[in-house]
């Protein structure tokens, strides 16, 4: 019934509606339209209410509700159901949780994390309405071999969302992150639970800072958001319905015409690391290389000091002789 009310007064947006008129549209009393506008309200809708007029559903800008967020998706099924929440510990943590019961393309977003992490167990900072930390359920038909590439579909879709709202000059750094001017502004964390032949579900964690305005002492150096690079507020919710919208075209192709082609091109071409000297750190273990290609694996092909060209799976990769994140 709350969901509903919500629709009618979506539909009617700006426009107010009376408590009369909704009663009767939801075949309820008015006391229970009433009960379940409070509910919205305590959601996070706006939802004003004048004498003799009724009630009308404001825009919202600061949170990131479901409803608000799904009217502007072009998507199938990425979205379509969405699990929101002001605080939590870890968008990835709780999707583990829920997989097994949870349809394909649900979204888990939080306004914070308490817990975010990141590649290696490592701490993402997530405070409160600065930034976009969601994590996506996935569940194709393919070998588990193949879930590893949801990474350079998901660093493919946040640099489309990014140059698409804000025309701000981005660059993928492999396995995982975006970067601009030398600093993260964005991690993507794809985990998965499988068994040799068989891939039970698939969740894709992205953490986008974005209207954060200053980062803690550690990470200062290399950290960044895209408030800082753009000199201005930006609007998460338009943001952040780009790159879902864009991330499902490109999960489609790969999902449907088994091809990464596209989403290989945008992580070329946008590369912070291809032609350039590198080190790989692999556990223990250091080796300086020169980054060459993206294998159509999305594999990182590199030629290491002996002139031998190989392949990198994993592995933490940083530009010699470059300060800063990268």
């Amino acid at each position: 019934m709350k969901n509903k009310i919500l629709q009618e007064l979506m539909d009617q947006q700006g426009q107010y509606i009376s408590g009369e008129a909704l009663a009767e549209k939801c075949k309820v009393s008015r006391t229970a339209i009433w009960k379940h506008i409070n509910n919205l309200r305590k959601l996070g809708y706006i939802i004003e209410t004048a004498n003799k007029k009724g009630y009308r559903l404001l825009e919202n800008n600061s949170l990131l509700l479901p409803a608000e967020i799904q009217k502007h998706l072009t998507t199938k099924e990425i979205g379509k159901n969405i699990i929101h929440f002001n605080s939590i510990d870890s968008t990835n943590s709780y999707a583990k949780g829920i997989a097994d019961k949870t349809p394909s393309g649900t979204l888990i977003i939080s306004e914070e994390q308490l817990s975010g992490r990141g590649r290696l167990g490592r701490e993402w900072e997530s405070p409160k309405g600065d930034g976009i930390w969601m994590t996506l359920i996935l569940k194709p038909k393919f070998p588990p071999s193949e879930g590893g590439k949801l990474t350079q579909i998901a660093a493919a879709s946040v640099w489309q969302g990014i140059n698409k709202v804000l025309g701000l000059k981005s660059l993928i750094k492999w396995p995982n992150d975006i970067v601009i001017n030398g600093k993260k502004v964005c991690g993507i964390l794809t985990e998965m639970s499988a068994e040799l032949n068989q891939l039970h579900y698939l969740i894709v964690g992205i953490g986008i800072n974005v209207n954060n305005e200053a980062f803690h002492n550690t990470i200062a150096d290399k950290a960044t958001s895209l408030f800082l690079e753009k000199g201005e507020k930006i609007n998460r919710r338009a943001l952040l319905c780009e790159i879902l919208n864009a991330f499902e075209l490109l999960y489609d192709s790969f999902v449907k015409e088994g091809t990464l082609k596209e989403s290989l091109n945008i992580c070329r071409n946008n590369s912070a690391i291809l032609g350039k000297e590198v080190i790989i750190q692999q556990g223990a273990n250091q080796a300086k290389a020169k980054a060459v290609d993206i294998t159509e694996e999305g594999l990182l092909e590199v030629l290491t000091e002996e002139g031998k060209k190989t392949e990198i799976l994993t592995g933490e990769v940083s530009i010699r002789g470059e300060k800063g994140y990268i």
